[in-house]
């Protein structure tokens, strides 16, 4: 197989387009699984499915080497009511390749398999390369990168394909939701009452807003709280027996997802129930080579305090992509052409250094 750099990128935005065409809400992605499928197939690439994450093995794998995972997602979430585009036009304008999950993360899925397919037969590489485009990665859902992994040989290493603008995120924050209970006595609101637990809450949110975990991280600063929703009441002339609230955690890589729980059932002042531990931070050494070879490019590194399939993994890893992530989820997404034709540059020179 011997394809020029230019043809495969042609062809990873022929792809994309394709992608876009074709509805791949998560748990709905298996149009886009057979689009991804026959893309690999078409270099002579055998391909193996389990739900609609299509995976594939380079030519010359080697067990008694290391392996190098490229992942991204092909599902997306539903189109946002602010849309003046038709979500599913693929269509290029002024440069912008527009489209729903054209940012997030179809741009950054073709670019890894444009590199796969590029490396494809390549011999004498340090690494096995894995190439897995995934589903379910907007809802962490059971047939996500969570059920491939099992499956999987051992992976040491990965890059996940999320829009970074080709900057390395080598450390990404953890995520733990918990529904918190402030409690009181309920009553008729026309007699007296000590033990309002709307009163209570004013006194236990105070203590969410000011409260800081003691570990710092270089990468990703502090472990941020937030109450996002409160709940309480139904009718107005009763006082309710509890507050119901929902803290957002963002984990930082200093802290485990279940020292954060352990920490805070200890000390805050309500019931705290941790709805899932799943979704821990993530990192890699800032000397690792992987990273020392995209520096070598230029490109910088930073902490994200956004999350992807990274939380899934359990080996070190790098988020790093074409597009820029606040794009993500708006109206009328897009992503520049010429960010995809640097992306597949980018990350095919990165992993030249890297596995040569």
């Amino acid at each position: 197989m011997n394809i020029t750099q230019n043809i495969l990128t042609e062809k990873a935005i022929e792809l994309l387009k394709t992608l876009i065409r074709t509805q791949s809400f998560s748990g709905e992605e298996d149009k886009t699984g057979d689009a991804i499928e026959a893309f690999l197939r078409s270099f002579g690439i055998e391909t193996k499915r389990q739900h609609n994450n299509i995976y594939a093995f380079n030519k010359y794998f080697d067990e008694s080497k290391p392996t190098l995972l490229l992942n991204s997602h092909h599902d997306t979430v539903k189109p946002n009511s602010a849309y003046t585009k038709d979500p599913f036009d693929a269509h290029i304008e002024d440069g912008k390749l527009y489209g729903l999950g054209s940012n997030d993360a179809g741009g950054c899925l073709v670019s890894l398999l444009a590199t796969f397919v590029h490396f494809y037969e390549k011999e004498g590489l340090s690494h096995n390369i894995i190439m897995a485009a995934t589903g379910e990665e907007e809802d962490a859902g059971e047939k996500s990168i969570r059920a491939l992994l099992p499956i999987l040989p051992q992976i040491d290493v990965a890059i996940v394909g999320e829009p970074t603008l080709m900057d390395l995120a080598i450390a990404e924050k953890g995520l733990v939701v918990f529904d918190a209970v402030v409690s009181g006595t309920p009553s008729h609101a026309a007699h007296p009452n000590d033990d309002n637990c709307i009163y209570n809450a004013i006194e236990t949110l105070q203590w969410f807003k000011d409260y800081s975990f003691d570990k710092v991280s270089d990468a990703l600063g502090e472990v941020k709280l937030t109450v996002t929703q409160i709940n309480a009441g139904k009718q107005h002339n009763v006082v309710p027996a509890q507050v119901d609230l929902v803290v957002d955690v963002r984990v930082n890589d200093c802290y485990s997802n279940q020292e954060i729980s352990d920490i805070l059932q200890k000390e805050a002042p309500c019931k705290m129930t941790p709805r899932s531990l799943r979704l821990n931070s993530s990192c890699i050494d800032p000397d690792h080579a992987l990273v020392k070879s995209g520096l070598a490019l230029g490109r910088k590194t930073y902490g994200s305090p956004t999350l992807s399939d990274q939380a899934a993994l359990t080996c070190q890893s790098v988020k790093l992509g074409p597009g820029d992530s606040t794009r993500s989820h708006s109206a009328n997404e897009f992503i520049f052409v010429r960010e995809i034709e640097e992306g597949i540059d980018i990350y095919i020179k990165t992993l030249t250094g890297f596995l040569q």
